[in-house]
């Protein structure tokens, strides 16, 4: 039997690259989007030119609404028999130290980035299905730094969730979690913007999409793989070079 992934933010960039790697690899895929309704229906359409055998639907919640996100479950589990995986890629990244960091920015980044992932995961489980959960974090949660506060913060609290879930799921449900570092570059900046930053980083080089893709396949394919972390960051979270 075919199995179902749900990935959120899944119309661009990292949540794209993964929709497109599960597919290739025979999973159906429930396509979750918020504004990004033309890059969502584009998706759709290429991976059901390209893997044509398989399902391919596409969801639209906005995760700073709570009643939107409790909705995402049973809308998924109306379209397909099971959900196997969920993956909460969909984040919102905005700068702000403590200092200036309004509640408006604070109550988005935390909805987004922590709420909408803690309840997902706890809708799965109370489906009482066998099933895996990937939340996507950050080489930020082993540093400090406040330039982005209420972003790291809410990843900080997606890793602690991540274990928590995976002590109160198990053995039933798996959950584990990748930190992706220097990777891709904003929408408004180019590759020599990236390879700027790299130069920080111990390994020196962005680490683009394969060490994140590879990262997934090790969590899927480990079955007694739970409440752990994988970098796919060059090493950025040992700290940077000086």
């Amino acid at each position: 039997m075919r199995k179902t992934a749900l990935i959120t933010g899944a119309s661009k960039r990292i949540g794209k690259a993964l929709a497109q790697h599960l597919a290739s690899r025979g999973w159906n895929i429930a396509l979750h989007y918020n504004t990004s309704a033309d890059a969502a229906q584009k998706l759709q359409q290429e991976l059901n030119q390209q893997f044509s055998e398989a399902c391919f639907r596409i969801f639209k919640a906005d995760l700073s609404n709570e009643e939107e996100v409790q909705q995402l479950i049973p809308a998924v589990l109306a379209e397909f028999s099971t959900l196997d995986l969920l993956i909460n890629n969909a984040s919102v990244f905005e700068p702000s130290s403590i200092k200036s960091t309004s509640m408006d920015l604070f109550h988005r980044q935390l909805a987004v980035n922590f709420q909408a992932p803690f309840i997902l995961s706890r809708d799965l489980a109370n489906k009482g299905q066998e099933a895996l959960i990937i939340n996507f974090v950050d080489t930020r949660i082993t540093s400090n730094k406040s330039n982005f506060a209420a972003y790291s913060l809410s990843k900080k609290a997606l890793w602690e969730l991540t274990k928590m879930t995976a002590l109160e799921f198990a053995p039933h449900i798996r959950v584990n979690a990748i930190a992706p570092g220097v990777s891709l570059a904003p929408e408004d900046k180019d590759e020599d913007y990236l390879w700027k930053l790299a130069q920080a980083i111990p390994m020196q080089k962005p680490g683009g999409l394969a060490p994140i893709l590879q990262s997934l396949d090790f969590i899927i394919e480990n079955t007694h793989l739970t409440g752990q972390l994988l970098f796919a960051d060059g090493g950025e979270n040992l700290g940077k070079n000086e």
